[in-house]
């Protein structure tokens, strides 16, 4: 895809062929906008290929991309325009019908009330008393283990939580990948991983310590360090964080905290 003046102009399929009336199903799948969508995501994809997803298909002799065009032309590119409109104005474009149209106006209302809404207070992290208050009250009464990743901005807030794996944990089953690929995609500056242990013992195991090295060593190379390895008990939980130097050797414990955070506050981290 080449941009001009800072629009993408969307490729015709593979081939040279050109996109006039041939299905966009037939096209290859690097060129169909709701495949691009699931590859690059949203922000990637032209104005007219995500209006042309909405539409859904085109009449025939065209395609929906076709029909995203003659919208948007007939807007003279503005959404804003297009989001001022009525669903019998959205209906005079050939290939627009009812449903078609009713999808636009849902889709442009969703935009104007995402714009209007407030920040959401973030829970921020200043240590691991945080954590266990985040995620503990899930975790600690399970009868089995879950591996979860807490993914944070630049600041150390909360941009979501995600589990990786559920079942006895192993660095064969909480592979790097699982944890960096949701950070990556979430944009985040920084991680801390947290787990429970179902016994009610937070001493962390040697099996912790090697997942925990592994983690840091691939959140150094990509540049989103792994901020702790927090373990959660029965209303108790451990740091890692207070043991690095000895992480993956063998030697030292994890601190457990019965209350309040453990010494250590995290800085902000630089925004990647």
């Amino acid at each position: 895809m080449r941009r001009t003046g800072g629009e993408a102009v969307v490729r015709a399929p593979a081939g040279g062929v050109s996109a006039g009336p041939v299905p966009v199903r037939e096209w290859a799948a690097t060129d169909r906008p709701r495949e691009r969508l699931r590859s690059l995501s949203p922000s990637g994809l032209a104005t007219r290929e995500l209006l042309a997803i909405l539409v859904g298909s085109g009449p025939r002799g065209s395609t929906s991309v076709d029909v995203a065009g003659a919208l948007l032309a007939s807007a003279g590119g503005s959404l804003r325009s297009l989001a001022r409109r009525s669903p019998g104005e959205f209906e005079r474009i050939p290939g627009v019908g009812p449903a078609v149209s009713a999808r636009l106006c849902a889709a442009l209302e969703l935009g104007r009330r995402l714009a209007s809404e407030a920040p959401a207070d973030r829970h921020r992290i200043r240590g691991p008393a945080d954590v266990y208050r985040l995620v503990g009250p899930r975790l600690r009464d399970l009868g089995h283990e879950e591996f979860w990743a807490i993914l944070l901005d630049s600041q150390h807030a909360v941009l979501r939580e995600v589990q990786v794996s559920r079942g006895i944990l192993d660095a064969s089953v909480v592979h790097p990948r699982e944890v960096f690929r949701q950070a990556i995609l979430e944009n985040a500056s920084a991680v801390i991983v947290v787990h429970n242990h179902p016994s009610g013992d937070v001493t962390p195991s040697a099996e912790d310590r090697a997942v925990t090295a592994q983690l840091r060593r691939s959140g150094a190379i990509l540049g989103i360090p792994v901020l702790d390895h927090v373990i959660v008990g029965d209303g108790r939980w451990a740091s890692l964080a207070e043991s690095w130097a000895s992480v993956g050797e063998g030697a030292g414990t994890g601190r457990v905290e019965e209350g309040g955070n453990a010494r250590w506050t995290l800085a902000a981290t630089p925004a990647r």
